[in-house]
This record gives structure tokens, sequence and C-alpha cells, in this order.
């Protein structure tokens, strides 16, 4: 493998080999130290999700430590800042992969940001796993619409199911549990907003729904004047938005000040206590998220308790459980490697790392975890949520599969 040093006089990228682990970090007990990175926006707008998702990732660490879960290895977790930002995620994903004690990084939250680290991962046999990313590229190519799909990063995995299964799913809820008849639908232009955007037309337009407008916003867009204007010549039932809190929550806010009295939908970047926070009519609106509300899992009650006892000052938020199970794949994909090399890390540890992942399974946090020959979770399930009193309240759970019409 190819191992990136940074040269401290020039600030300059080195590339030297790496074909032994036999200068591997031990701590005072002679154990190997194992790094496992992390990249996630913990400043910026969407720090609370990834706030969430660093400290999800170290609980888990702490408590392999803890059981000594791994003979012989200590975990440590290198966290690093992503902004949310594609060129940022690349720069960190380059500098985990020069720390040859890093056998695997979790996250990113954002699609975007994924697609900026997945070559670096590939080429460095470094295992990205990620808690959030739902775009289908990601795992099964850009041709996955015409059925052609192929997986191109071996070295990718996610714990959270993709905008196909949650467009659809968000599709023919609106359809048949919100009863809407016409949508309009916004985008933010941004990989994740435009693929959720795109399923849940599709799905809502093949169940006899008709999409009455549509409209491409900015990211950073707060003043929505015009589109408000549009949506409300349109008439909709419902308003469905692609994208992330930040934008939505004062879309939400606006499109009611200027007369749009139906609820605005999205998905899991739209699920998040900060929504609430920054629309102050945000009751009545619907967002769905990945898996079943950690809060109504029996498998997810002493992580639940775990996260409270360690003190952490942020909530987990939407895919903290993810977030738990991703890094605790990890963990057992190194714990499967050790045992099958006699209770020691192999020269090529990253690779035997990431083909041992392709057969973790496990009951996790959020259910079992498993991975298909695409790197993708084999757990469909997925929530939609309600504005009830200032808070996000469940209101139907289900694998998109097997939607129940009743």
């Amino acid at each position: 493998m190819l191992l990136i040093t940074t040269a401290v006089t020039t600030g300059a990228l080195t590339l030297s080999a790496c074909g032994s682990r036999g200068d591997t970090n031990k701590d005072g007990e002679g154990k190997t130290t194992v790094v496992i990175g992390l990249d996630a926006p913990t400043t910026g707008e969407l720090s609370a999700l990834g706030l969430g998702i660093r400290n999800s990732a170290q609980l888990a660490i702490d408590i392999a430590n803890k059981n000594n879960e791994v003979k012989g290895v200590t975990f440590k977790l290198q966290a690093l800042d992503d902004k949310a930002l594609p060129n940022v995620g690349q720069q960190n994903a380059t500098k985990l992969a020069g720390n040859k004690d890093v056998l695997g990084i979790v996250g990113p939250l954002n699609s975007g940001v994924a697609q900026s680290m997945q070559q670096v991962s590939k080429q460095n046999n470094l295992t990205l796993i990620s808690p959030a990313n739902t775009t289908p590229d990601l795992t099964q190519g850009p041709d996955w619409k015409k059925n052609k799909r192929v997986r191109q990063f071996p070295t990718y995995f996610r714990t959270a199911t993709t905008d196909e299964v949650q467009g659809a799913f968000d599709g023919q809820y609106a359809w048949e549990k919100v009863k809407a008849k016409k949508a309009y639908v916004i985008d933010d232009q941004k990989t994740y907003g435009v693929g959720l955007a795109s399923s849940f037309k599709d799905q809502f337009a093949k169940l006899g729904g008709k999409i009455v407008g549509t409209e491409h916003v900015s990211p950073d867009d707060r003043d929505f004047k015009a589109v408000v204007s549009k949506v409300k010549s349109a008439k909709p039932d419902l308003v469905f938005y692609g994208g992330e809190y930040p934008a939505s929550g004062p879309l939400s806010q606006q499109l009611k000040d200027g007369g749009v009295t139906v609820p605005l939908m999205g998905g899991d970047g739209m699920y998040s206590a900060d929504y609430i926070k920054l629309n102050k009519k945000a009751q009545g609106d619907y967002a769905s998220s990945v898996g079943k509300p950690v809060e109504e899992l029996p498998s997810a009650k002493k992580y639940i308790a775990d996260y409270k006892a360690a003190g952490f000052k942020e909530p987990y938020e939407a895919y903290g459980g993810s977030t738990y199970d991703s890094t605790w794949a990890l963990i057992q994909a190194v714990k499967s490697v050790v045992d099958a090399n006699q209770g020691k890390l192999p020269d090529d540890a990253r690779k035997k790392v990431t083909d041992a992942m392709n057969k973790v399974t496990f009951d996790g946090v959020t259910g079992k975890v498993a991975f298909d020959k695409y790197g993708d979770t084999t757990n469909t399930m997925i929530t939609a949520y309600q504005v009830e009193k200032g808070n996000w309240a469940a209101r139907f759970s289900a694998p998109f599969k097997e939607f129940d019409k009743s």
C-alpha cells in the first residue's frame, strides 16, 4: 500500500511504501493501537448531526476498549471536521490514509462529501463506512436507474439505506397516508437533494400523483419569496424538499407566512431538532429518516443508556444509532482479521479489513447489520415523522418493499 506522509519543513505530501506493520504503535500495556478515523461536519450549520455522529463513534470505541472486544488491540478515534464540504472531506481522507494505524473511516454525513472521499479510500485500501449517505450512485454506480448496477468502490459501505428506497417511501407515504394528490417539488441542487427529490417524483407520479411544479434553490438560500409565489400559484397539496434542514426550516416558515398552508415534506436531511428550532411554523410538516426510531427499538436500550451515562453534551440525533453500528462493524472486521492471524494484525491489515467487512453481520443498535454485494445495508426500514407540539413524532415505520397499504 502507499503511505502518505507530510514533510514538516515544506508542508508537501510525499509517498513512501508501507510494507509492514512491525512499527505499529503500542500502548502502555503492550497492546496494538488501531485508529478508526471519523469524518463529519462538527462545526457549521450541520454540526448538530455531525456531533451526534462523532459522539456515537467515540462511545462504540470506548465500550470496545472497556470490554476488551479485540484482544491485544486498543482502539482510538481520530475525528476530523469536514464542514460539509467535499474538498475538505477529500483532504481529511488523505490525512487519515497517511496514518498507517488507521484501518477504517466512519462517515461522512453528506453524499457529496463521500463522492470526494471514495477514490482516496479505494487507492489506499481503506474502508469507508457511512451511517448517513443515501445517494444510490455511491454504491451502485451512475447507471443504477437503468438497472446497470456496478460496485465501483469495494472499500465503501453504509448502514443507511438509499434514496432509491427513501424517496420512493416518501412518495408512497405522501400519496397513501397524507392523501396528497398534487405535489410541488424543490431540491437544493446537491447530490443528496437532487437524488431524493427525483425518487420522490418518480414514485408519487407512478401512483397517480401530479407534480404541479419543480424548483431548484441553493443550499445557502434563506430568502424564498420568489419560490413561495410560484408554489402558491400551483396550489399543491404538499411541498416536497430534497435537501437539509438549514434551508428547509426557513423555507417552510416562509411558505406558511406567504399563504401556502400545506405541509412541507423532506428526507433524513430534514429530520433534526434544529429544523424545528429554525421554523416557528413547523407544526404538521413531515420528514422521513432511515431506520426506526432508536427510542422504539429494544436493541437500542443499552446504547441510549450508555450515551446518557457518557455525559455527551450534544444529543445523538438522527444518525447516532447507525453511527454506533458503523463503528462496531469496523471493530468486528478488525476482530475477524486479528483472530484469523493468530491474534495479530497482518501486514496487509487494511485490505483484510475491507474483505472482512463484506462478511460482517451482527445484531446492532438499529437492528440486523449486514451488507449486500454493493456494500449497501440489507436493512431497508424507513420511518415517517411529523412535527407535533414542537417535536418530531413517529407516524409510520416499515421496510419499503413491505409498505402496508392499510
